[in-house]
């Protein structure tokens, strides 16, 4: 799976580390507001792979947060979703607003293939500096550059440069930073 080869997401293990994660995000969804040091302690659980000062505001959704790499200074809001099938890499200072979604996983174009439930997935990576709008949904395979700002309500489904903003579906540059 993490070789972008083909697998089959029921495979007993990979149910198996979904159902951690849902656990996990659960607790963390369900958690009040006076209660920052578990969510802390939750997250670190989930998304082992975090610089300092990462911020979530629930609730957030992850298949499985083993995948998910993040940088310092990381603030998601209300209602983001990580489909982390294959490595999601998130640089230092990158802000999300609400109902953000990267999405990892695909299915083949041949239906057989798909009929027989087999998926594959591509990485995302996220540089450091980065705004993303909310709303925005970000394709597997996609690298959004540094510095960069992306519109809210924007489908990120090719690469995006370093220093630049850019929004549409699809999304496109439309300026130089």
């Amino acid at each position: 799976m993490l070789r972008g080869d083909l697998y089959i997401s029921s495979d007993h293990e990979l149910v198996t580390d979904r159902q951690r994660a849902r656990g996990l995000f659960k607790q963390f969804n369900d958690s009040g507001d006076n209660q920052q040091s578990l969510r802390q302690q939750l997250l670190r659980e989930l998304i082992p792979s975090q610089g300092e000062g990462l911020w979530i505001e629930p609730p957030f959704f992850c298949d499985y947060g083993s995948n998910i790499i993040v940088g310092d200074r990381v603030f998601l809001n209300f209602n983001c979703v990580i489909l982390d099938v294959m490595r999601v890499s998130i640089g230092s200072n990158v802000l999300f607003g609400p109902s953000v979604q990267i999405y990892t996983a695909m299915h083949p174009i041949n239906w057989q293939e798909r009929a027989e439930g087999s998926e594959f997935a591509k990485p995302v990576t996220i540089g450091s500096d980065v705004w993303i709008g909310g709303g925005v949904i970000i394709c597997p395979g996609v690298t959004i550059g540094y510095r960069s700002v992306i519109g809210a309500g924007s489908v990120v489904t090719r690469n995006i440069p370093d220093d630049v903003v850019a929004a549409g579906n699809p999304c496109r540059v439309l300026k130089n930073l």
